[in-house]
């Protein structure tokens, strides 16, 4: 039986000279392209949307970055996208997120580098990430004792562009991009990771 992504294909980047500034900005924030976006090419409008959507929410607020980056980790590790949690992982890395923090997020509960604003995100995005919506009441309450309502609105955003994007890779089974799978594989093997379907 053929496996997911050998349904659609994803176009080459040098057929696609109209997205090439989309892609540039893309690269230049993530260090690559993604492949997702070369599935997405096939509908260009979705590229330029998305790419823009991204941009917004990732972009500058006052929610801190890295609150930002461990809640995208958090929430497609909730969801068991194999693809986000690697894209999401590797990019903390690269913003600086200490690899003792990383490797401790699998513990945020009960680990010491976490603050309680950070416990309460995480606990946010990993209900949110999860089918149905883990996500209380007590929740919700906990969060507001440590960020504004805008905060909420852009943390509730992340997490939902990845809900997004792990639907999009999962059902895809977007091949997994060199670099993230080199950092997964050094990183990420010891909790249970690997690669799966979106392996090379």
């Amino acid at each position: 039986m053929a496996d997911a992504a050998s349904s659609v294909q994803g176009l080459k980047r040098e057929d696609l000279p109209d997205l090439e500034g989309v892609f540039q900005l893309v690269e230049g924030a993530m260090g690559f392209l993604p492949n997702s976006m070369l599935i997405m090419a096939r509908k260009p409008g979705l590229v330029e949307a998305f790419a823009g959507l991204g941009a917004l929410i990732q972009g500058p607020s006052s929610l801190p970055d890295e609150i930002k980056r461990m809640v995208a980790f958090m929430a497609s590790r909730a969801a068991g996208c194999v693809y986000c949690q690697t894209h999401t992982h590797h990019q903390a890395a690269n913003a600086g997120i200490g690899a003792d923090k990383l490797e401790a997020i699998w513990a945020y509960e009960t680990s010491d580098l976490f603050s309680e604003g950070e416990r309460a995100a995480l606990r946010v995005a990993q209900g949110a990430g999860q089918a149905p919506n883990a996500v209380t009441a007590d929740d919700m309450a906990a969060l507001k004792q440590h960020f504004t309502d805008e905060q909420i609105v852009d943390l509730v955003a992340v997490i939902s562009m990845f809900g997004f994007l792990n639907r999009w890779n999962d059902t895809f089974a977007t091949q997994l991009e060199a670099d993230p799978t080199a950092h997964a594989k050094a990183h990420m093997a010891e909790h249970g990771w690997d690669a799966g379907k979106h392996a090379d």
